[in-house]
């Protein structure tokens, strides 16, 4: 931890999994009006049009909601501790996103710039690699490919 950096007593903690279309507000509603936070960082992870060259027409996410839900927990309580974060949140769809929806949002505020971005980017990046979601990429001419959240 950075010497401006204290541990924090009990973070909010907030976690969903929707198959509806994402709004960041739902995430800002729990840091309105909280000036402990000198920094908040919103990630929007929005499904690209193309990949590798093709087209995309659609990704179609499937998610093991339960195991989801709980391994999404224990990442942002685990981050959110170890970052001094006053809030970590994060919203992942399932079913289908098109191009240009968010797929993904992560909130995350601490008192200082610093410490809420590297949080953030610790929580996409284990949310991806960990949380049991796969996607299933549609591409415009009928073909498709499957993968694991974590190409990148």
């Amino acid at each position: 931890m950075k010497p401006f950096e204290t541990a924090v007593k009990n973070p909010t903690i907030y976690a969903r999994i929707s198959d509806q279309a994402l709004d960041s507000g739902e995430l800002d509603r729990f840091c309105a009006d909280d000036d402990r936070s000198g920094g908040q960082v919103l990630f929007r992870g929005v499904v690209r049009g193309s990949a590798d060259g093709r087209a995309v027409a659609r990704l179609e996410y499937e998610v093991h909601e339960a195991i989801a839900l709980n391994t999404m927990r224990t990442i942002l309580q685990e981050v959110a501790a170890s970052s001094a974060l006053h809030f970590a949140g994060a919203i992942h769809r399932g079913g289908v996103v098109l191009p240009g929806q968010p797929a993904v949002l992560v909130l995350t505020a601490a008192r200082h710039r610093r410490a809420a971005y590297q949080a953030n980017e610790a929580i996409i990046h284990r949310i991806k690699h960990e949380a049991p979601i796969w996607k299933k990429e549609v591409f415009v001419d009928g073909t498709h490919r499957w993968g694991h959240n974590c190409e990148h």
